[in-house]
């Protein structure tokens, strides 16, 4: 009986020694917070070229080798006028970088948009309206984005119109360790400014230990609020209005005069976005609110009055993209609190 040899087969496996970079570069509307990002991180900011010709047009160009690495590309789709961007400037830069970023072959892409333009305009308000907080979701997914990283949307339901992940942050245990370190000796009361952000309210109050209240608002037009009263007291109290946003500041000036009115000791603002945009500034002097609190989601134009004060949100960005990158929760960080809707 024969017996067959079995002859030894050719490896034809190739060894690699592959190792996972992370870059970290920012766009001209969040320069300074990326810079902070990647100073948290412990590494150098990347070098990529941005400006604008003559015609209005943004150009995008990495300076260096970004192949096989995950970038995180940090930009509001804000204004920012010391760098002279608007924000569909801001859109249109954030859309080109992630096309360049693709087409050097990265190995994921992160879009880190801590604030998330457009996303007021998440449903249909009127006959033949656009949904524009998707069609930016559109755009971002059909240039290439692998993910976004954003924090504080202003509906919860734009993270449905992605099909990549979204990872939803929240300023919210910056705010109120904000007012825990303050050691108010007054009593506060946690203020909704409409009933769309009762649960907000309620949980900013429950981590600062206090009670709540919310404002019954009318709306007439866009952009234009009317305040009528207060449900829950405030009298004697300091009241601390609580949103994602401060835009025109039309609304929150009006909302801090009918705490007043219904007995307020004072007035102080808390959000996380502060857009400020339009005469923002000028109403926010003219008011009696006594403190204006917001993050860095959103750089400050010139002219803030003096009573704004500006948190620092590298650090919780920091921890979530470095938790990105090594394919970590990104909740356990807020403990499971990042979906205040």
């Amino acid at each position: 009986m024969s017996t067959l040899e079995e002859e030894p087969m050719a490896s034809t496996a190739i060894t690699h020694a592959y190792e996972k970079r992370m870059m970290v570069f920012g766009g001209r509307s969040s320069g300074e917070l990326a810079a902070k990002i990647a100073a948290k991180l412990e590494i150098d900011l990347g070098n990529v070229t941005l400006k604008t010709f003559a015609d209005g047009e943004v150009y995008c160009r990495y300076e260096e080798s970004i192949r096989g690495a995950d970038v995180f590309i940090v930009q509001s789709t804000c204004s920012n006028e010391q760098t002279g961007m608007t924000p569909n400037d801001s859109l249109m830069e954030l859309l080109t970088m992630i096309d360049a970023a693709q087409g050097a072959s990265a190995h994921r892409i992160i879009a880190v948009m801590p604030w998330y333009g457009y996303a007021r305009q998440d449903k249909k308000s009127a006959p033949r309206e656009p949904i524009s907080a998707r069609i930016v979701a559109k755009c971002l997914e059909a240039v290439g984005v692998d993910r976004v990283l954003t924090m504080d949307l202003h509906a919860g339901q734009v993270q449905g119109f992605f099909h990549v992940p979204v990872d939803h942050m929240t300023a919210m245990l910056m705010l109120t360790q904000w007012f825990i370190d303050q050691e108010m000796k007054e009593e506060l009361v946690i203020v909704s400014p409409d009933a769309g952000r009762v649960k907000t309210a309620r949980n900013f109050a429950r981590r600062v230990g206090t009670q709540w209240a919310v404002m019954e608002k009318e709306r007439p037009a866009q952009a234009v609020a009317e305040i009528g009263y207060v449900v829950g007291d405030v009298k004697g109290k300091t009241a601390v209005l609580v949103d994602d946003m401060i835009a025109t500041a039309g609304t929150l000036t009006a909302a801090a005069q009918t705490a007043l009115d219904e007995g307020a000791a004072r007035v102080i603002s808390v959000a996380t976005h502060g857009v400020f945009s339009g005469s923002a500034y000028e109403r926010l002097a003219d008011s009696a609110i006594e403190r204006i609190v917001v993050t860095d989601t959103i750089p400050l134009r010139p002219g803030a009055p003096e009573n704004i004060t500006v948190l620092s949100t590298a650090g919780t960005f920091a921890d979530s993209i470095r938790r990105i990158f090594t394919d970590d929760s990104v909740s356990e960080i807020f403990a499971g609190e990042n979906q205040l809707f």
